[in-house]
C-alpha cells in the first residue's frame, strides 16, 4: 500500500501556527456532536432546564440596575438602565463562556484525548459555537425588551447607522475568549492553581470591562483610573456593542481596530501554545 492510499495520516505538526482546517472539516460531525452535548447536557437534569439561559442575565440586570443605577446613581447616557445592563451582560456572558469552558480543555478531556485521536482544537471550538447558541437566546430576550421599551414605554432609542459591524464585536469576543482560554488550558496542565484563578479573576475582570457602566461615566467618577478601563480591549468592545445597538455615544473605529488586533494576536498565540501542549500534556495531566 502506498502512502497515497491512506485515508488518515497522523504526524507531528511542523508549522508554528497550524489550524489544519481540512482535517477539522473532516471531523465536522464530531464537532457538531460536541456542540449538541454542550447545549443539551448542561441543564438536562435541572428543574428549569434551558430557562436558566434566560434567568441568569435577567436577574443580573435587575441587580445591576438596583445597585449601580439606583443606589450608586450611575448614568446610562439616556438609555433605560435595565436595557443598558442587559446589553452589556449578554455580550459579557458570551466572552465568559468562551474563556471558562475552553480553559479546561486538557484537564476535562484528558481521558478522552488519551484513548482516541481527533483534532484537539475541535473541543475548544465546540465551546465557542455552543456558547454562540446560548448567546443567541439571550440576544432574543434582549430584543424583546428592546421592542418593549420602544413601543410600550415610548423610549426614544434606535440602533446606530453602523449597526452592520455588529458581528465584528461578537467575533472579537469569540477570538479573545478562545485565545485566552487555550493559553490557560495549556498552563493548567502543569499548574492546577490557575483553575481557581480563572474563576476568581473573571469576576474581577467584569468590573474593569465597562459591563455595568459607560466609559464616559468612568471618566467622570474616577478620572485618575479611567485609563485602565479604556486600555482594556473588552471594555472597548462592550462599549462599541452597546453604542451600535442603543445608538448612544460615538463609534470608535480606532478602538475597534485595536481590539480586533489584540483578539487576533491572542488567538494566534493561544493556538501556538495549544498545539505545542497537546503533544506532551498527557504526561503531566
Amino acid at each position: 500500500m502506498s502512502d497515497n492510499d491512506w485515508l488518515y495520516e497522523i504526524k507531528p505538526k511542523g508549522k508554528l501556527i497550524d489550524l489544519n482546517l481540512k482535517e477539522i472539516w473532516r471531523y465536522r460531525d464530531l464537532l457538531v456532536l460536541f456542540v449538541k452535548r454542550d447545549i443539551v447536557t448542561v441543564y438536562k437534569q435541572t428543574v428549569l432546564g434551558p430557562l436558566w439561559f434566560l434567568i441568569q442575565p435577567l436577574f443580573t440586570s435587575v441587580v445591576f440596575t438596583l445597585v449601580f443605577n439606583t443606589f450608586a446613581d450611575i448614568k446610562t447616557d439616556g438609555v433605560p438602565p435595565f436595557l443598558f445592563n442587559l446589553a452589556g451582560i449578554t455580550l459579557w456572558n458570551y466572552f465568559k463562556e468562551c474563556l471558562t469552558s475552553s480553559s479546561s480543555t486538557f484537564t476535562a478531556n484528558a481521558s478522552l484525548f488519551g484513548k482516541v485521536y481527533f483534532p484537539r482544537f475541535i473541543v475548544p471550538a465546540s465551546k465557542v459555537l455552543s456558547g454562540l447558541f446560548k448567546y443567541g437566546i439571550q440576544l432574543f430576550i434582549f430584543t424583546i425588551f428592546y421592542l418593549y421599551f420602544i413601543f410600550v414605554k415610548d423610549v426614544s432609542i434606535a440602533p446606530s447607522i453602523y449597526v452592520w459591524i455588529f458581528p465584528l464585536t461578537i467575533l472579537n469576543m469569540a477570538l479573545l475568549g478562545l485565545g485566552l482560554g487555550m493559553i490557560l488550558s495549556s498552563m493548567t496542565t502543569k499548574y492546577r492553581d490557575l483553575t481557581i484563578l480563572v474563576s476568581f479573576g473573571i469576576n474581577l475582570l467584569m468590573y474593569l470591562s465597562a459591563v455595568m457602566y459607560p466609559l464616559s461615566e468612568a471618566k467622570i467618577k474616577s478620572p485618575d483610573w479611567a485609563w485602565i478601563i479604556e486600555t482594556n480591549p473588552l471594555a472597548q468592545v462592550i462599549e462599541l456593542y452597546r453604542n451600535l445597538l442603543l445608538g448612544t455615544g460615538d463609534i470608535s473605529f480606532t478602538g475597534l481596530g485595536i481590539s480586533s488586533s489584540i483578539a487576533i494576536i491572542a488567538f494566534l498565540i493561544g493556538l501556538v501554545i495549544f498545539n505545542r501542549t497537546e503533544k506532551t500534556f498527557i504526561d503531566t495531566v
